[in-house]
């Protein structure tokens, strides 16, 4: 074997050896991503996350927010809420009209004005211009965060009625809203000397 052609291989499988430690390295730094991101994800876990997207958890007793924009103006506009699994309408709402973003609370009752059962339930918005031309829309709602996992290298948020979404779709979150009602047994009409004037 002459030496330049050795010289070549050696060359070469230094190259391969390169190669497989940038690789190795590229692993570990998409591990620490991970586990970064998990880490953020973790942070979720008990509250209300707004986030795009058209299926929510119902309780049947709390309103929701549903927020959505309208790309363009319309002349009719509205809300649908539909249960997840049929499809079918239980709640037709009135939507706005103009261009941009719009809120709608739903109280949690069907048309019928009967309190719907807890369940998974989709919205969808449907707007027509002056042509009778469909206004593209889009969806965010919110729901509460009980765990997270991770499927093929994206973190999701898993939400209460089995809903999973993506953390890169989350746009806020918050403490959940609670009614702390009085309690006080122990008001028996005297002074509390440990008080501060």
């Amino acid at each position: 074997m002459e030496s330049t052609e050795f010289t070549n291989q050696l060359v070469s499988f230094s190259q391969v050896e390169q190669q497989i430690n940038q690789n190795q390295k590229l692993d570990q730094m998409l591990g620490l991503q991970l586990a970064s991101t998990s880490t953020v994800a973790l942070g979720y876990v008990g509250l209300d996350v707004g986030y795009v997207g058209d299926l929510f958890y119902s309780n049947g007793t709390d309103s929701r927010d549903i927020n959505y924009v309208l790309q363009g103006d319309a002349v009719k506009s509205n809300v649908y809420i539909k249960d997840a699994e049929t499809g079918e309408i239980i709640r037709t709402l009135d939507g706005a009209t103009a261009a941009g973003n719009h809120s709608v609370t739903w109280d949690g009752l069907d048309d019928n004005g009967f309190v719907v059962d807890p369940n998974n339930y989709r919205v969808s918005v449907d707007a027509l211009d002056k042509n009778d031309e469909a206004v593209a829309a889009s969806t965010a709602v919110s729901g509460r965060v009980t765990g997270i996992e991770s499927v093929n290298g994206v973190v999701q948020l898993l939400l209460e009625g089995d809903a999973i979404v993506p953390v890169s779709s989350v746009i806020n979150a918050k403490q959940p809203t609670t009614t702390v009602a009085s309690n006080d047994t122990n008001n028996d009409g005297g002074t509390d000397e440990n008080a501060t004037p």
